[in-house]
């Protein structure tokens, strides 16, 4: 039976009635972790990464975003889709992102319809919409410069924070025309959020981020089927958590002198790391050759 690509399987995932949950990690492992347990495709989100390599999404290169695509695609075999941005420039740039990424193996992308370069202040909830017209083109150059046929376009609009929800909506509507297949929406309450499946012409992904600072709303993966969204991004549901444990552990180790971790679970854990990157097929080979 012939293997399924990355990018195939997440057409089948848009194809298909279900709701596709796309976990936020932001290495390989954490991808593979996610994969291990099930997870179906995984979100690379421009926050998690400028968190986990300690630089912040605005100030992120193509180059430095290309790398991390490549290493968590060679890790998986489930889709990853990526946080392009606002596609880093003008038209002609969103085609160069698009054909550099796209060569990554990752199964699609969205880019959004801020400035260029972003600023940090995004992260304040400060931020500045760039026009339509130029939206739209960068949309048409997404589409234009992808070579299969199979890699999706998202476009994404911040303007139902900056603008209301009617001109969030008129945007996603433009974008769908411009060739996006899917849209990413941040409705500023649960009403709005209620209210976008039906005024939308198309598949429309949420941000759920319990750690958000607006208070947008959150809603569970039933709520979001029975409202008619088709996916979900969730880019602090890991990376919050493992940031607590690992200073929980830390003031253990500064304050009482150990670490406080189980020794006989520690073993097991670690066995499950091991086995998470294929330690024993690689003992294996080494047997087999080199450590006759």
């Amino acid at each position: 039976m012939e293997k399924k690509s990355p990018l195939v399987k997440f057409r089948q995932l848009l194809a298909d009635p279900g709701f596709i949950m796309a976990l936020g990690i932001w290495d390989p492992y954490t991808a593979r972790v996610a994969e291990a347990l099930g997870v179906e495709c995984v979100h690379l989100g421009g926050y998690q990464l400028g968190i986990g390599t300690v630089i912040s999404e605005p100030l992120m290169t193509l180059t430095e975003l290309a790398h991390a695509c490549r290493y968590i695609t060679n890790a998986v075999q489930i889709p990853v889709f990526v946080d392009a941005g606002a596609g880093f420039g003008e038209p002609l740039h969103v085609m160069r992102t698009v054909k550099e990424l796209e060569r990554t193996g990752i199964a699609g992308l969205h880019i959004e319809d801020q400035i260029f370069p972003k600023r940090v202040h995004y992260h304040k909830g400060i931020e500045h919409v760039v026009s339509r017209q130029e939206m739209v083109d960068k949309i048409k150059a997404a589409v234009a410069a992808r070579t299969d046929p199979n890699f999706v376009i998202m476009g994404r609009t911040d303007a139902m924070a900056t603008s209301g929800f009617a001109e969030g909506i008129e945007r996603a509507n433009l974008y769908l025309e411009a060739g996006a297949e899917m849209v990413m929406i941040f409705p500023n309450t649960v009403e709005e959020a209620r209210l976008a499946p039906r005024e939308i012409k198309g598949p429309i992904s949420f941000v759920n981020s319990e750690g958000n600072r607006s208070k947008r709303p959150l809603f569970s993966v039933k709520e979001f089927e029975d409202m008619g969204y088709k996916m979900c991004t969730y880019p602090t549901a890991l990376l919050c958590p493992v940031t607590q444990e690992m200073k929980r552990v830390i003031t253990n180790l500064k304050t009482l002198g150990v670490s406080g971790l189980p020794q006989d679970k520690m073993i097991l854990w670690r066995k499950e790391c091991e086995d998470l990157i294929g330690l024993d097929e690689y003992y294996r080979i080494e047997k087999e050759t080199v450590e006759r």
